[in-house]
């Protein structure tokens, strides 16, 4: 599980689900929950919160114009790389910290990804798991 501790710096509540902003240092995610400030303590704007994400929901892209619906993008470089059969492990630096992903060994390929390869790691907005510090 990849994980990177930030800050709310904003909430928007509907019904009984939020979207929340969180900075992770010159990072910016979005995660939504459902979950609202009244039924989760934790949910404060300007509180510390821990930014979770499985290595298999984070998706890998090239290229500068990345122009998809995708929010959370982490530009940074891939350091690792173990390409097996069917699956593949990244290790991918990032300016907060290093992020995992597991993709398939024909992306990686079709990608043409490898040590030093500059990608974005993406994670899609409900697969984006809080948790309090």
């Amino acid at each position: 599980m990849n994980s990177l501790k930030g800050k709310i710096t904003d909430i928007k509540v509907s019904g009984n689900m939020s979207l929340v902003s969180i900075s992770v240092g010159q990072l910016e995610f979005k995660s939504i929950v459902i979950e609202t400030p009244e039924t989760l303590a934790y949910l404060v704007e300007g509180g510390d919160i821990m930014v979770l994400f499985k290595e298999t929901e984070v998706i890998i892209g090239t290229g500068e114009n990345l122009t998809i619906s995708l929010r959370n993008k982490m530009p940074g470089k891939i350091v690792e790389l173990e390409v097996g059969t069917l699956l593949a492990k990244l290790i991918i630096e990032t300016s907060e910290g290093n992020i995992i992903s597991l993709i398939t060994a024909n992306a990686v390929s079709n990608l043409d990804l490898k040590v030093g390869s500059e990608v974005y790691a993406m994670v899609k907005t409900n697969e984006i798991l809080l948790s309090e510090c």
